[in-house]
């Protein structure tokens, strides 16, 4: 009984697999266990997307409806819980097109490699402890290494399907996504910075060893991490490349069936890889003051992915699309200054802390209140000087209106 309760202990779920492994280690060749826990660890990681994506496609159009004071889906099942099921068989019977004048192999490769970056993030998230596939001594550098690739797949897509529509949109995806690429990497720094470590697992044991969070200590970070993650997702407002409400669907215009649903996996999929790498770098991963240890890490870890994938939602019913000019501006103008900023703050801070010797309780939330007030600071003082603030330069009227003929207040323009 014993032995049952801990392989059943839902605080670790790691018994079963070692357990398992161990089994096979005692009965098989030696390869045998690397090989079975590399599969476990894949199959767990693409059920548990899969899972948490019918939930969410679900939970984010009911969500959108009561934002837009309608329904949402309400008919295939309780409460429209089945439409989400509904769907994804309608993506997979649909019949998938292509274009007489498409690179056809280019055309066909695209949807797959477009998943693999959101899916092999994973490998180094660490849901509980022990419980990460891969515990990468570079973990950091991992993420911004695979978060890179995205590029190609969309640009082939585009190009590929011999669309001039496609290939615009391809081109601007790819320009967003090199342009927030910088601030993105620039915003995890200040995390390498604090804590000495690119391991994923060790950024984690940082922040319960000095019981803190890494968003007090880096709340502009936090937030450039978060506008950057959402453009890399192509999500709301900043989804320009392929925005819903238009005819042209962007990259993936020719594509249909489960071709399209590839892209529509991997976007969900790179939502859910983005919020996980707040929760981690920035929430402290499994850990919230010592409730792990009655709590089950990974339904910690869950919580907080899930809740940050929320804000992506809200966005998504709250904010007007932003136009490519003003997206590209911000990125430049504003997230990478202060991205900079940030890190050269960050770096005089751990210089001060290092070389003074001082105590990490007495110095961390005096750092925590300084970063906070240069966040505030640094935003207002960027919006005024990029003239955002200012009401003099907000135009009070439409432009043109006396060229085009307009009447204003009953009167010829």
């Amino acid at each position: 009984m014993i032995f049952l309760a801990e392989w059943w202990d839902v605080r670790d779920l790691g018994n079963a697999v070692g357990e398992l492994l161990e089994w096979l280690g005692d009965h098989g060749p030696d390869w045998l266990p690397y090989t079975a826990s590399a599969l476990v660890g894949a199959i767990t990681i693409v059920v548990f997307l899969l899972v948490s994506l019918l939930v969410f496609a679900w939970l984010e159009r009911r969500l959108i409806g009561r934002i837009q004071a309608r329904r949402g889906p309400n008919r295939v099942g309780p409460w429209g819980a089945f439409q989400s099921i509904a769907d994804a068989i309608k993506f997979v019977t649909k019949e998938a097109i292509t274009s007489a004048n498409a690179d056809r192999w280019v055309f066909w490769l695209a949807p797959i490699l477009v998943v693999v970056p959101a899916l092999v993030v994973f490998a180094v998230m660490p849901f509980n402890e022990g419980m990460i596939l891969a515990d990468l001594n570079v973990g950091v550098l991992f993420l911004v290494a695979v978060g890179s690739v995205t590029a190609i797949p969309i640009f082939m897509a585009g190009w590929s399907s011999n669309n001039k529509f496609s290939l615009m949109g391809a081109m601007r995806e790819v320009a967003m996504l090199i342009s927030y690429e910088i601030p993105l990497v620039l915003a995890l720094l200040g995390v390498v910075i604090f804590t000495n470590t690119m391991r994923m697992n060790g950024i984690v044991g940082w922040q319960d060893e000095h019981n803190t969070w890494l968003i007090f200590l880096q709340p502009l970070a936090v937030l450039i991490y978060f506008i950057a993650g959402a453009v890399e997702i192509n999500r709301t407002p900043t989804d320009i490349a392929e925005a819903e409400s238009e005819i042209v669907a962007g990259y993936h215009t020719e594509y249909s069936g489960v071709k399209f649903g590839m892209f529509w996996l991997a976007e969900y999929f790179a939502g859910f890889a983005i919020a996980a790498i707040i929760a981690t770098l920035y929430l402290g991963g499994w850990t919230l003051w010592g409730l792990e240890e009655w709590v089950p890490g990974w339904m910690i870890f869950l919580v907080k992915l899930y809740g940050l994938f929320w804000f992506f939602i809200w966005m998504r019913g709250t904010l007007p699309r932003l136009r490519i000019d003003q997206l590209m501006g911000f990125a430049w103008k504003a997230l990478l200054p202060l991205a900079l900023i940030n890190i050269f703050f960050a770096g005089l801070e751990v210089l001060l802390w290092q070389e003074n010797d001082l105590a990490a309780e007495a110095v961390l939330p005096g750092f925590a209140i300084a970063n906070l007030v240069l966040a505030v600071v640094l935003i207002v003082a960027w919006a005024q000087l990029l003239g955002r603030g200012r009401p003099q330069y907000r135009p009070t009227r439409a432009r043109l209106v006396k060229e085009l003929g307009a009447v204003v207040y009953g009167e010829e323009a």
